[in-house]
């Protein structure tokens, strides 16, 4: 396998897919810095507004954690509805659901509106169980789904092959209204949008400090009246919220083509993106190019503090994967690659209006392309002062100052890695706030 994003290669013969760096000192109303499913959400939520709107980013638009993920557009990013019920109780999960829901609505409401080819694949979920612990989680699923007053299709043992070739999965789950995408694909075909807008768009450009209403690159300066930072791997000279984002590392890989056989083999009713029940799950789902995309990860190395590029971690996630489903045993990856995803310490972002420059906004620690999606909007429709947001509600769940098992300034004798593990297995199997 070559060590290369998919993604990028997709971008291949694109038509000026990299815009120049800023290279002067300008203003403006409001800058956007970062330009992943977040900022370009909240640069489309302002486009039309009558605002001027300049968009910054290191890389391209896209090119950090939005264009190395698998392209997921559902509610699921790692903490499943059962678990924010548990967590928040029906309201709170209701809430949080529908935050991820609307952000999957507005990627697709996107997509479609301004026919942004991206590789859109409408999809369900299937949710599938490993051994007798996974059959519960599935049933502790079905049952949050019923409280909370959502439909849902339960498979057993003996009926998992009926959608999925494999016999080796203890139950499943199965919903609708998800999606997969290619997501830098996506991100490219926003960036284009906003500059048919008016947006100014700047990449290759890292904000390297800022202060009060001027953020500064290497070339050059945006001075302006409200900037909405949402950035992934934050570092201390930008912001003391740096504090609260870590990562995980996760690995994908991409197959070749599949033939007629091995798809019907693989999925009897049709595609579908599917993970499974275990702590470090696997996940996988057709593409538009009949290609299978397949991430997961380990223990050793999700929460490791530097990257590991060998593909010795996604070949034994797609070896397990080969042992489970006859249908890809002999199915060749051609592609593989890591990333980094940012998160908290309960894996719900954090979205702040700082209470001494109230101009100054952050999007931090979003696990999954709806989940930034909807902040970086909401963010935007701050900047607005959008009268139909409810705001205290939505500032309350996305605090930096919510409830964690294990305190911040502990950091400092037990390290960040470890509390932020501590954190995230307490918020995703025992935590509740209600």
């Amino acid at each position: 396998m070559i060590l290369q994003n998919w993604w990028f290669t997709t971008l291949l013969g694109i038509k000026e897919p990299i815009r120049s760096p800023l290279k002067s000192h300008i203003k403006t109303d409001v800058l956007i810095i970062g330009a992943g499913a977040a900022g370009l959400a909240a640069a489309l939520r302002l486009v039309g507004s009558g605002k001027k709107v300049i968009l910054l980013d290191r890389n391209i638009c896209g090119g950090s954690s939005t264009g190395k993920s698998a392209g997921f557009l559902t509610p699921d990013s790692e903490l499943e509805l059962s678990q924010l019920l548990r967590k928040y109780g029906h309201d709170g999960a209701k809430d949080l659901w529908n935050v991820a829901t609307t952000g999957v609505e507005t990627m697709v409401s996107n997509i479609r509106k301004y026919k942004i080819e991206c590789d859109l694949q409408p999809q369900d979920c299937l949710f599938v169980g490993i051994g007798p612990g996974g059959w519960q989680d599935v049933q502790e699923e079905v049952e949050a789904r019923k409280k909370i007053g959502y439909s849902s299709t339960t498979y057993t043992e003996q009926e998992v092959p009926s959608v999925l070739g494999s016999k080796a999965y203890s139950g499943a789950i199965r919903y609708t209204g998800t999606f997969g995408v290619n997501p830098l694909l996506y991100a490219q075909g926003i960036k284009q949008v906003l500059l048919d807008k008016g947006v100014e768009i700047f990449e290759s450009s890292e904000v390297i400090s800022f202060d009060d209403h001027t953020a500064y690159t290497h070339l050059g300066s945006v001075t302006a009246d409200q900037i909405i930072f949402c950035i992934d791997k934050p570092r201390p000279e930008i912001t003391k919220y740096y504090e609260e984002v870590y990562h995980a590392q996760t690995f994908l890989s991409i197959s070749e083509p599949l033939g007629d056989k091995e798809i019907a083999d693989l999925f009897p009713q049709g595609p579908l993106q599917c993970w499974d029940s275990t702590l470090t799950y696997t996940y996988f789902r057709l593409t538009g190019t009949r290609q299978l995309l397949v991430g997961g990860g380990d223990l050793l190395t999700t929460y490791a503090k530097n990257d590991t590029t060998t593909p010795r971690v996604i070949e034994h996630v797609i070896n397990n994967l080969k042992k489970k489903i006859p249908a890809v045993r002999d199915l060749r990856f051609i592609q593989y690659w890591q990333g980094r995803i940012d998160m908290t310490r309960d894996l719900v972002p954090t979205v702040i209006r700082d209470p001494v420059r109230p101009w100054i906004h952050f999007v931090l620690g979003c696990v999954g392309l709806p989940w930034a999606t909807f902040c970086g909007d909401f963010a935007a429709r701050n900047v607005l002062d959008d009268k139909e947001l409810d705001n205290e509600k939505y500032y309350q769940y996305f605090s930096p100052d919510r409830k964690f098992l294990v305190p911040l300034w502990l950091e400092q004798i037990l390290g960040k890695r470890l509390v932020f593990t501590v954190n995230n297995a307490w918020a995703k199997y025992r935590q509740k706030d209600v």
